[in-house]
């Protein structure tokens, strides 16, 4: 009888209980506590950003691949498949902006590479700033700083929730590149001067004088060693995914007659900037990862309980696609010695920092487009446009229409500036003066739609390339009317390949997270650029940067 009535009890408690574990369910977590901390500690956070890496890079090139690289990070990480940015123009600068920020140019104001400044009616850089100086350099090339971008970074949110003890360092060939992805309170971006020096510099916003660290390593041949021919990593006849090595797809260096390899690098030399050649070829990524390593051990990065951020940018992907495009034996080579490089890298992570001690991710700035020309010769539809012969056609429109051909400032980043003063002196109305040169591009040869900057101000897009352009654009510095090309129709030379749509080809990148309090698996599911720092964030424990507009990637996480 006792025995029955304890089986009773037991039965009405587990049915009691039972709708508490579904609700649990339903909001995704358990009323039971568990010792799971609510933040995981890597001794470095390692983010990288692979200039003009489309996401099939990844999948073409994977039997190149060894085992230490890309697929270390695929099979021992969690990879999202389908990422994409969210916003356009897809240039450098807002792209390294948005992985950090967790935001788009219409928050983080980063709206292109360079753009045009309504105040003071001048082209700007996105990190150009003449109030510092040139650290390591007598050039004016060191006068940046991140004082164009209007939020903070994750790597500032570190810095700032563990009191700048925090060490946050930022590596890349491109000056925008180490800038923007070390934030605003960052202990060091360095960049690549090229030309007859070949050094690694900075600016006085950051510091009056180079570490000793980099100045052994300016001293050191490192950067010459490098001052060598470029042939194939390995036998070219098995680069069966790429096109032919001879291609009028491709540009040479000067001096060049032919597009086929070897690049011969010291003869070449003086003709292409000395130093700046290495850029556009994959030594750049190699430099760039010894110079890494080197900040690695000369900052001491990832030896304490702090936890620390490396930003590493690989610029000469970009470099090598622009010049030979998306299906050159170059690029392809690119690649298969950056996974070689990535893998020596990782293993210098494991031996220094140590294994499951850090936190890596890996994504793009954007992507790119297949040569048009190339695309052309296939019968896929693709084109070429002139901004200059759009402007004088646009320019007779406005005269003829309204009087005055002075309501154009200027088109750039496919956007039209007026003269707000002009249109208010001549008693017109904005929104009229927008949509007559809206309606009047859509007939241009190229151009595919048009919006207007009242359309992004009074709409709000949840989807498609309207969507896309409203998070690029930003209400201070943004243009009057947008221009959307036709697919692979680009503003560009006849050879190699360029990026800056709205389409898929540029805004799906890759992205890998891996290490420390990262799940393996992978995705389908559609994530975006600024879902990255959040995700980070969320892992550290630490606050979003203060412009987020993405979520944590929750799969990701442990």
């Amino acid at each position: 009888m006792i025995k029955n009535n304890i089986i009773l009890v037991l039965l009405l408690l587990l049915f009691i209980s039972k709708p508490n574990e579904i609700e649990a369910q339903k909001r995704g977590g358990s009323d039971t506590p568990t010792s799971t901390s609510i933040q995981t500690k890597p001794k470095l956070v390692v983010g990288m950003v692979v200039d003009q890496m489309r996401y099939d890079y990844v999948t073409r090139f994977w039997d190149h691949y060894g085992e230490g690289g890309f697929k270390r990070l695929a099979n021992e990480g969690f990879t999202c498949k389908n990422n994409h940015f969210n916003y356009a123009p897809t240039y450098t600068g807002p792209g390294h902006a948005s992985v950090y920020t967790g935001a788009t140019p219409s928050m983080h104001g980063i709206i292109g590479n360079d753009w045009y400044d309504k105040e003071s009616g001048k082209s700007v850089y996105c990190a150009g700033d003449e109030a510092y100086a040139s650290v390591g350099t007598l050039t004016n090339a060191g006068k940046m700083s991140p004082h164009r971008m209007n939020t903070t970074t994750i790597t500032d949110e570190l810095r700032l929730h563990t009191q700048m003890r925090g060490k946050v360092i930022a590596v890349s060939l491109k000056d925008r590149g180490a800038v923007l992805p070390g934030g605003h309170t960052a202990n060091g971006a360095y960049w690549l001067q090229g030309g007859d020096e070949g050094n690694w510099i900075t600016s006085t916003y950051y510091m009056q004088e180079l570490p000793k660290w980099v100045k052994d390593f300016n001293a050191s041949n490192i950067v010459e060693d490098y001052k060598k021919p470029w042939n194939t990593f390995k036998d070219i006849a098995s680069y069966l995914e790429s096109g032919t090595d001879e291609s009028p797809y491709e540009g040479m260096f000067n001096g060049e007659t032919t597009t086929t390899f070897p690049h011969d690098l010291p003869l070449l030399w003086d003709a292409n900037g000395e130093f700046s050649l290495l850029k556009s070829t994959p030594y750049g990524n190699s430099i760039t990862t010894d110079f890494a390593l080197a900040a690695l051990d000369g900052e001491e990065l990832g030896e304490d309980e702090i936890t620390d951020f490396l930003a590493v940018s690989f610029s000469s992907t970009d470099y090598v696609g622009h010049m030979y495009g998306v299906d050159s034996k170059e690029v392809q080579d690119t690649y298969i010695r950056l996974d070689r490089d990535l893998e020596r890298f990782l293993k210098a992570l494991d031996k220094k920092v140590g294994k499951g001690e850090y936190t890596v991710f890996l994504t793009s700035d954007h992507g790119a487009n297949e040569v048009p020309a190339y695309l052309i010769d296939q019968k896929i539809p693709a084109g070429y446009v002139k901004t200059s012969e759009m402007l004088k056609k646009l320019n007779e429109f406005v005269g003829y229409t309204f009087g005055t051909k002075d309501l154009i400032r200027n088109i750039s980043n496919n956007q039209i500036f007026l003269d707000h003063g002009v249109i208010k002196g001549l008693d017109l109305s904005l929104e009229t003066v927008q949509v007559a040169i809206a309606n009047e591009m859509l007939g241009y040869d190229g151009v595919e739609r048009t919006y207007t900057a009242n359309q992004m101000w009074q709409n709000e897009y949840t989807k498609g390339i309207p969507y896309i352009l409203q998070n690029g654009y930003n209400q201070k510095r943004s243009g009057d009317v947008l221009l959307v090309l036709k697919p692979s129709t680009v503003q560009y030379s006849i050879t190699g390949s360029t990026h800056g749509s709205a389409y898929s080809y540029d805004t799906h990148v890759p992205l890998f997270f891996f290490g420390k309090g990262i799940k393996r698996g992978s995705t389908v599911v559609k994530t975006e650029i600024p879902d990255i720092a959040p995700t980070i964030a969320t892992l550290l424990g630490i606050a979003f940067p203060n412009g987020s507009t993405g979520e944590p990637i929750r799969e990701v996480l442990e």
